[in-house]
């Protein structure tokens, strides 16, 4: 995991997903779907902590809890989940909450996008 202001987690939106933007984070897996068991490596979470701090103020609950939902979010991203269709959205949501009520934490990425 990597820990960035939005100045640079900007420049990489911009570099590899094209959108000139800070964004919370970015994953930027090693593998194509499917993910292979024996994965020595997953990839990289890049989270703007910045971007945290100002998530975690507006959902009411501390930066820890936010670097948490951020890195469940990243990981789920680099296993290949995405977000994109309803269907996928909804499957990323379970799991999202299931790995989140593991560390006590209500609410997810995908939740507070969706609405769910």
């Amino acid at each position: 995991m990597v820990i960035t202001d939005d100045a640079g987690i900007r420049q990489l939106n911009q570099r590899w997903r094209g959108k000139d933007a800070a964004t919370d984070v970015l994953s930027f897996p090693q593998f194509d779907p499917p993910v292979p068991r024996s994965a020595p490596c997953l990839g990289d979470v890049v989270i703007s902590l910045e971007t945290a701090v100002r998530q975690a103020r507006d959902a009411g609950h501390g930066l820890s809890d936010e670097m948490i939902i951020l890195l469940v979010h990243g990981l789920l991203h680099l296993l290949g989940c995405d977000h994109m269709e309803s269907g996928e959205r909804e499957h990323m949501d379970v799991l999202e909450r299931a790995w989140l009520r593991r560390f006590r934490v209500n609410k997810g990425l995908v939740q507070r996008a969706g609405g769910f």
